[in-house]
Formats: structure tokens, C-alpha cells, sequence
């Protein structure tokens, strides 16, 4: 007997009241919330992730972002305490849906990017890692039968050619082959990961979902402990701080919002909502490591968020 992931559940348990779905009113305003907060947080972390790089390898870095990121889901999850846990409609279904996102786009997406980044420059990992969004509205129409609109699609080209502008005004930066084709895979692996984790979340909670997804991701990172730790033995405080951060803030804290907003929205306009991170992360740089943005990072910042805009519209009926 299999188990229709793409069908709602046929009874409503405590988790009970499945969220009106996006297409139910114009605007949700705890998922708006929540989505901006991601992208604060999740632009951050490129501005940190530089700063560490040097210090911390790829995989190393990605595990002690999950390792801090599962330890802090823990404890939320214990605070809540076991009936919280027993109101979720466990299934061998979601079960597998969690473990699968949680290791294609916690662990696998992470390490990508952060191997990526060491071959090209950070404008264009932006820009080829954006095509995640779009992937995930064509995605999403396919495979969970979300509406593709035409604002979706525009705001996504818009957002897109923005994200080029801000590459462009970066100046002469490193790249190759190998670096380009990470990128790539980041951004399948982005894509398939949020496929993966919305018809997950109509069976478990946003807390239990990300919290599962982040032990995963741990599990298959975990050959990498003693490189971790002997990396950690000589790394500065500032990058064990650094790297503390990145689990607590743009994972544990930034993922868990975003599976709040993914609950309630398309997986296609959540997504698009990314596209503001390129942007955010100049003006995040600007601000905290006085990296002065060119006329073209500027303008390219500006038109990736007048994307965001139009993709968040809704198309008339």
C-alpha cells in the first residue's frame, strides 16, 4: 500500500487545520514575515561564509552548521515536549520525503556552494544558484500542481537579470568549468530539496520537519568529524563564532521560518522570494564589512527586489 503524498489528509488529526492554501487570499501575513526574515537571514550568511572560508573546508563547515543548527532544534523541540510530537501524522511517506530534502539540500546543497565558491567568484554563484526559483516554479506546476502565472515567470526573468547586473558590477572575478557546474548542481539540489519538503510538510510540522531534515543532513556529513575537528583545533574563536552563527541563525532559525512560509504558500512564489538575497547580501556587505557596492551592484540590487515584487503579485483571473 502506498501513501498519495500529493493528496491532503483524509482526516483532520491535532496538527489539524492545514492552512488555506496561497491561492486562498492575496496576501498571508505571518508567511510574508516569515519569508523576509529568511532572506535577512539567509543573505547573511554569504557575508559570513566569507569570512570563514579561508579557515573552515566545505564539508567541515556544512556539519558544524548542522550539528549547531540540530542541537538548537533539540532543544526547541523538547521544550515542546512529546505530545507535540505525537500530534504529527507520522508515515513512512513524509519520513522519507524529510530525509531526502534533508540530505539533498541541507547537506549536498551546502557543501556544493561552499566548493563552488572556491572556484568561482561570489557574483556569479549568485547568479547561477538563482536559477533555483525558477526551477522550482516549473517544478512545482509539474509535480505538485501549482498554478505557473505569468508574474511568477516575469518577476523570476526580471529578478534574474538583476543578479547578472550585481555579477557584472563585481568586476573581473574567478572563474571555471568546475566551479560553474557546482553551482548548477546547487541549484538542482536547492530546487529538488523544496519539491521534496512541501508535500512533507502537510504530514509534520514546520519545528519537527526541519529538525529531522537537519539529523539527516548531519548523518551523512558525519565522515567528516575528524577533518571538523582538527580544523577547529587551530581555527581562530572568530571563525568557531562564525560558524555557530551560520547554525543557529540563517539554518536552525532561517530554515524553520522558511518552513513555516512554505505551509502556507506555492512553493514557487516562496521561492521566488529569494531572489532578494543577492541584493540584501551587497547591502549586508556594505554595511558590515565596508565593502563599498559599485553603481551596477546598486542597480542590480534594485531591479533583483522589483522582480520580487512582480513575482509575488497575483496574476487576474
Amino acid at each position: 500500500m502506498t501513501t498519495d503524498l500529493t493528496a491532503p489528509p483524509a482526516s483532520p488529526a491535532p496538527l489539524a487545520a492545514e492552512p488555506p492554501r496561497a491561492g486562498a487570499r492575496a496576501f498571508d501575513l505571518p508567511s510574508t514575515v516569515a519569508a523576509l526574515v529568511t532572506v535577512l537571514l539567509w543573505a547573511s550568511a554569504f557575508v559570513v561564509i566569507r569570512d570563514v572560508a579561508d579557515t573552515l573546508s566545505p564539508a567541515p563547515l556544512a556539519l558544524l552548521r548542522l550539528v549547531v543548527a540540530g542541537l538548537a532544534l533539540t532543544v526547541a523541540v523538547a521544550v515542546r515536549g512529546r505530545p507535540a510530537l505525537r500530534a504529527q501524522r507520522w508515515s513512512r511517506g513524509p519520513l522519507l520525503l524529510i530525509a531526502a530534502y534533508g540530505v539533498l539540500w541541507l547537506a549536498a546543497y551546502t557543501v556544493a556552494l561552499n566548493t563552488a565558491e572556491r572556484h568561482v567568484d561570489a557574483g556569479t554563484s549568485a547568479l547561477l544558484v538563482n536559477l533555483a526559483p525558477l526551477l522550482v516554479a516549473v517544478g512545482a506546476a509539474a509535480a505538485l500542481r501549482e498554478r505557473l502565472s505569468r508574474p511568477l515567470l516575469l518577476g523570476g526573468l526580471v529578478s534574474l537579470s538583476g543578479v547578472a547586473i550585481i555579477t557584472a558590477g563585481s568586476g573581473g572575478g574567478e572563474r571555471d568549468t568546475v566551479g560553474v557546474l557546482l553551482c548548477l548542481l546547487a541549484a538542482a539540489l536547492y530546487a529538488a530539496g523544496v519539491l521534496l519538503q512541501k508535500p512533507a510538510l502537510r504530514h509534520v510540522d514546520p519545528l519537527t520537519a526541519i529538525w529531522l531534515g537537519c539529523l539527516a543532513g548531519t548523518a551523512v556529513l558525519l565522515p567528516w568529524a575528524p577533518q571538523l575537528l582538527d580544523e577547529l583545533a587551530t581555527a581562530p574563536t572568530s571563525a568557531v563564532a562564525s560558524g555557530v552563527y551560520l547554525g543557529l541563525f540563517p539554518t536552525a532559525i532561517g530554515f524553520w521560518l522558511w518552513s513555516f512560509a512554505l505551509r502556507r504558500t506555492d512553493a514557487g512564489r516562496l521561492a521566488a522570494s529569494t531572489y532578494a538575497v543577492p541584493a540584501v547580501s551587497v547591502l549586508l556587505s556594505w554595511l558590515l564589512l565596508g565593502e563599498s557596492p559599485t553603481a551596477l551592484a546598486l542597480t542590480g540590487g534594485t531591479v533583483c527586489l522589483l522582480g520580487v515584487a512582480i513575482s509575488r503579485r497575483r496574476a487576474a483571473r
